[in-house]
């Protein structure tokens, strides 16, 4: 088992590369030809069927259940303080929420495999369509999928960043990220790479987000292919993500505005006309490609995550009548800033078996039919009010964004500046609605950590401060193991 994991870090082979789909033998291929439903190194760009196919493949490797198919998003959650592990199973998480992950933990090593797999994907399909543009005979098109590959890679680098690096904060970026893999890898050759710094990674993630935004068409011909593929407005909404991640709030600005008119009610001018739905239970059902819905994982009955690796396994209920991780009462849900008559309480549900409170945002478990969502339109108004609040102070702009997302679950409470005496005060209060808004979807520990602020304690779990080295995750043995050139974190 531990050499599949440590060949599974490298991801360098072909049949990985190529899709992870079968290769024929190499005696068989000389006899009969390569069917349309497999791959080898010399023909997977022979045909625009065939490069399409690639396309969706980078998308499946993002949408892997040890990855941003659920395990990402659970670890970002559970690392907070709103959860309370009811199961203690090493397999879900348990030593992610009591803070004793060590690198030879399994998640630490599956989804450093998962992320690099991602990216080898990219990086091979990146190389083959610049060798064979004039396949596709369109180049506009080529362009698209060029844009999209280098968003699932800026995803993916960024993603790296928020486990196994020290927040770009803490240093201005000066400390060791990962080890930047540009190249397509095909055999173990170039398993040695230093680790670039966090501001080097950074850079790239940024470039990749400019190239997509450049080249990524304005929109698609349907809803779900505008949730469920990077357009244009998708890659500037992930820029609002990274730049608040970095920082840079007036940046967070200039690029929010490309997608939010100046005024309520808010929503984009141009491409995807995104807005916030009136109701936001609309947004987690069927057919869960609302215009708020800027970039969702889909999932069907014959597509799921996986075992244990869907939302609907950990947080909910389920079949087995005890979800791995109930709400913890002593967390968010007793704000009295969560207002009782909030509509977002509708996703907190108290489970009959065991009497606790479960998030119910992910019904449909324990495999999960739901789209995960990786960016909504919600989440670019509160960084956008952050950044303006964080550069401008008590700005109206920012309270009437605040009072978008706010006023659309509880309209009760209307903020005005006469709420707020100082920034801080209205920064703390977009910081709690980000609670709320984005509960169960893997915000609380970035937010945290961005801001190089405690993991919070819970039950029997004390808090943990930045300056403790279970802040963030070592690099797993499994790398370790094969790069020479790569050092453990402290």
């Amino acid at each position: 088992m531990k050499q599949i994991i440590k060949f599974s870090t490298k991801i360098a082979v072909v049949f990985l590369a190529l899709m992870g789909l079968f290769i024929t033998s190499c005696q068989k291929e000389l006899l009969d030809p390569i069917p349309l439903t497999s791959y080898s190194d010399a023909s997977v760009f022979t045909s625009p069927e065939r490069i399409q196919q690639q396309v969706n493949g980078i998308y499946a490797a993002l949408k892997n259940g040890q990855f941003y198919g659920g395990r990402f998003v659970v670890y970002h959650e559970i690392r907070g303080e709103n959860y309370l592990n009811e199961t203690t199973n090493g397999v879900t998480g348990f030593q992610t929420w009591n803070h004793t992950i060590v690198s030879s933990t399994n998640e630490v090593a599956t989804l450093w495999g998962a992320a690099y797999t991602t990216i080898n994907r990219v990086n091979v399909f990146l190389e083959g369509l610049e060798a064979n543009k004039g396949v596709v005979g369109n180049n506009d098109l080529v362009n698209n999928y060029l844009g999209e590959a280098r968003f699932v890679r800026a995803v993916t680098y960024f993603s790296l960043l928020s486990l196994y690096a020290r927040p770009f904060a803490d240093g201005n970026g000066n400390n060791l990220g990962v080890p930047l893999r540009l190249l397509s890898e095909k055999s173990g050759a170039n398993n040695d790479l230093a680790r670039a710094t966090v501001a080097q990674v950074y850079a790239l993630i940024l470039e990749d987000l400019n190239f997509a935004e450049q080249n990524l068409p304005a929109n698609y011909s349907t809803a779900f292919n505008n949730t469920t593929r990077a357009h244009r407005n998708t890659a500037i909404a992930f820029k609002t993500r990274v730049l608040l991640h970095m920082g840079r709030y007036t940046d967070v600005i200039v690029e929010a505005n490309k997608i939010v008119t100046p005024s309520a009610p808010f929503q984009a001018s141009s491409g995807v006309p995104h807005a916030l739905q009136a109701n936001i239970a609309n947004v987690f059902k069927t057919p869960y490609t609302t215009t708020e819905s800027i970039f969702s994982m889909p999932f069907t009955e014959n597509n799921l995550p996986g075992t244990q690796n869907g939302l609907g396994s950990y947080f909910n209920p389920g079949p087995r009548g005890i979800g791995d991780y109930s709400i913890n009462l002593n967390g968010l849900v007793a704000d009295p800033a969560w207002g009782t008559g909030d509509a977002r309480r509708q996703f907190i549900v108290v489970n009959a078996a065991n009497n606790k409170p479960y998030m119910n945002k992910f019904p449909t478990g324990p495999q999960h039919l739901d789209y995960l969502p990786i960016i909504r339109y919600s989440e670019v108004l509160l960084n956008l009010a952050e950044a303006i609040a964080r550069t401008s102070g008590t700005d109206e702009r920012a309270i009437a964004l605040l009072n978008a997302v706010r006023g659309r679950s509880d309209d009760s409470v209307q903020f005005s500046q006469a709420n707020f005496a100082s920034a801080n005060d209205l920064v703390e209060v977009i910081l709690k609605e980000r609670q709320i808004e984005l509960l169960g979807e893997g915000f609380r520990s970035l937010d945290l950590m961005r801001l190089l602020r405690p993991l919070p304690a819970k039950a029997n779990v004390p808090a943990i401060e930045p300056a403790r080295s279970e802040y963030i995750w070592p690099i797993p043995d499994s790398e370790l193991a094969v790069n020479k050139l790569i050092v453990q974190n402290p």
